[in-house]
């Protein structure tokens, strides 16, 4: 903390007494700049390329010698782009377009399952291939709400900018999101990220402010280039510290008559003493150094920590939800501390067109557990490469690989062209370390579990007609060996393959002048002997109906609309709070329900704001209610409101 606290008092030292001058663009190394959405043209993010010069200071100036400060003056880029040499600079986004799903899970298009609340566990509805083969800490159910630091934004500004959002949902359920980036001189840029969210429980409050989640996250960030442009560097450190106060789902009627479902502040729960933390700090920082045209050194390097506690007083009622205590009658204290260390040295280049990249990692580290007679300890090498080719603007093709001693791999392969693109992952990945070794007061294993295999094969096609835009898919998973919680709530390894057939479709459709209709829904069929570790829903749409169009002479933008997402009824996982895990379950059925939101986005200059009603089909329905885990129910009808803006100087 002492570590953090200094970082955070060096930074203000430097943003206070730092000059003010304007950065010129960095140069752009084979892509043109563009923004997610629409492409920008590179003189409109180099406005100003020949306007005066005073005392050093670059000066953005328009006709009326005003200053043109906005969201192509305060560009971000990924660090992924740099490594492969690739750099892209986006400007802010000031797109209207799905503003309204402001909170982490409705921003994955609802691809998530949650226990029906802003940073309550959530985990994936489709299986996804991880994207680390080696040892991670098995601790997944925040990381939706954690912002990565390998995927953070660097800036590259002309004038400090500051960026503020936040968001008041129905029930106390409140989102504060604060961006600051400047640049110190033409080559070195600072900045830092505050985030905030706090949630009241949705299920039986006892008060206003009985909140079911509260976090606070931040970031410190900085980029700098040499003179020469020879030496880059970028650097984060990352601080979120996650508590929830669980709740246990609702005690369901058949165990206490006078529990009743959808009652929402009313229900009964079966927890009120008992919560989880997820502490997460990382440094980052990876740097570069040109030797000659067409090759660079690079090296790498992560420092991460995760600590995870949960306790309950068995005292207390809580000790009814729980099975029999192991280690203490008392209290429930599970701890874990996972900690690695990375370092990955490689060198990269471009060649015949071609981007190039050779690499060798080192990951080291441990799974703490003071109930466990010794800690977890993991020692890897990674040997690996990638190779790029851009053929043109809209053909390429991509093969990358690692190779894990031993035994473990990847190998990735990406064709891309206008009309169709493949997708194809082979991996053996590793199992994480709290399916290994887990001591805690409900549950105790220690496993040798093999490595688990997948096969991955997806296609798009792209159909751009001048008012559809269809893309349908097909995805195809073969999945052996996989390691999932049982009904016994305990992990295990199966030993037959799953295979999944996913066909999918996403249409964009305008409509008139002012109307657009957007849709996706994908089929999955389950089957193999390993299928029933599996629990996907047979269908899964979302669609969105609006307006969207400007208004009173272009001054303001507004999207009218409504949203309508859908799961067909399957036997979700349920959630178990003392080990922070998903498992199977066969006697809860997570019915089949169309929920129906009704938003209104608009901008008015560089100001977003947005209304949304949740859940507004409520009452119309055949059931009072619907479920997105077993024993948690979804939102109810409460309105949203949320505002973001910026600030160029």
């Amino acid at each position: 903390m002492n570590k953090s606290l200094f970082g955070i008092a060096l930074f203000l030292l430097l943003l206070s007494t730092s000059e003010l001058l304007a950065q010129r663009p960095i140069p752009q190394r084979g892509r043109q700049v563009q923004n997610p959405n629409t492409r920008v043209q590179r003189e409109a993010l180099q406005e100003g390329e020949g306007e005066e010069e005073l005392e050093g200071r670059r000066t953005l100036l328009d006709d009326s010698t005003k200053m043109v400060f906005g969201p192509n003056t305060a560009l971000f880029y990924f660090e992924k782009d740099i490594k492969r040499n690739s750099l892209t600079l986006f400007p802010q986004d000031t797109l209207l377009d799905n503003y309204h799903n402001y909170d982490p899970v409705a921003k994955s298009g609802w691809k998530y399952q949650d226990l029906g609340n802003i940073g309550s566990a959530a985990k994936p509805v489709f299986y996804q291939v991880p994207e680390l083969i080696g040892t991670s800490s098995g601790f997944h159910a925040y990381d939706i709400y954690y912002r990565k630091p390998e995927e953070r934004r660097y800036f590259d500004t002309k004038s400090p900018f500051t960026s503020m959002s936040a968001f008041f949902g129905g029930g106390s359920r409140n989102m504060l999101d604060i961006e600051f980036a400047r640049n110190v001189n033409p080559r070195w840029n600072i900045g830092f990220e505050l985030h905030t969210v706090r949630a009241r429980k949705t299920l039986n409050p006892n008060r206003r402010d009985d909140n079911m989640v509260d976090q606070t996250s931040y970031s410190l960030h900085t980029n700098y280039r040499s003179e020469n442009g020879r030496y880059w560097i970028l650097a984060n450190f990352s601080r979120m510290r996650h508590i929830v106060n669980e709740i246990g789902g609702i005690i369901p009627p058949e165990v206490d008559s006078t529990s009743v479902y959808f009652t929402y502040e009313d229900a009964k729960v079966w927890l009120r003493n008992s919560q989880a933390r997820d502490l997460r700090q990382d440094y980052h920082f990876y740097h570069e150094y040109k030797v000659r045209d067409g090759l660079q050194l690079y090296h790498i390097f992560d420092r991460k920590n995760q600590d995870l506690t949960f306790e309950a007083n068995l005292n207390s009622s809580d000790s009814l939800f729980f099975p029999p205590p192991i280690i203490n009658s008392d209290t429930t204290r599970n701890f874990n501390d996972f900690a690695e260390w990375r370092n990955e040295f490689g060198f990269k280049g471009t060649f015949g067109g071609f981007y190039y990249n050779a690499f060798g990692r080192l990951r080291n580290g441990r799974l703490r557990n003071p109930n466990a007679e010794e800690n977890f300890v993991f020692n890897e090498v990674y040997l690996g490469g990638e190779l790029i080719g851009q053929l043109s603007e809209k053909w390429s093709i991509q093969a990358d690989g690692e190779y894990l001693l031993p035994g473990a791999f990847r190998i990735h392969g990406l064709f891309q062209s206008p009309w169709l693109d493949v997708d194809y992952t082979k991996a053996l990945y590793k199992p994480t370390a709290m399916q290994q070794l887990y001591a805690g007061n409900h549950f105790q294993w220690e496993n040798d579990f093999d490595n688990i295999g997948v096969d991955q094969v997806k296609g798009t096609i792209k159909v751009d007609l001048e008012r559809v835009r269809l893309r349908p898919s097909l995805t195809l998973n073969r999945i052996n060996n996989y390691i999932f919680f049982g009904l016994d709530r305990e992990v295990q390894q199966s030993g037959s393959e799953a295979f999944m057939v996913m066909p999918g479709l996403e249409a964009n459709v305008r409509i008139g002048k002012k109307f657009r209709w957007d849709a996706e829904v994908i089929y999955t069929s389950l089957g193999g002997n390993g299928s029933d570790a599996f629990r996907i829903p047979t269908w899964y749409g979302n669609t969105k109906f609006y307006f969207d169009s400007p208004a009173f002479d272009e001054n303001i933008f507004v999207q009218l609309g409504v949203d309508l997402r859908f799961r067909s009824s399957f036997f979700a996982e349920a959630y178990f709070p003392s080990h922070q895990q998903f498992h199977l379950q066969n006697d809860f059925d997570v019915f089949a329900y169309p929920v129906a939101d009704f938003f209104l986005n608009f901008r008015i200059n560089r100001t977003r704001v947005l209304l949304k009603y949740n859940h507004f089909n409520a009452g119309f329905m055949a059931q009072d209610g619907y479920f997105v885990t077993p024993d948690y129910t979804g939102y109810k009808s409460f309105l949203d409101l949320g505002i973001t803006w910026y600030l160029f100087d």
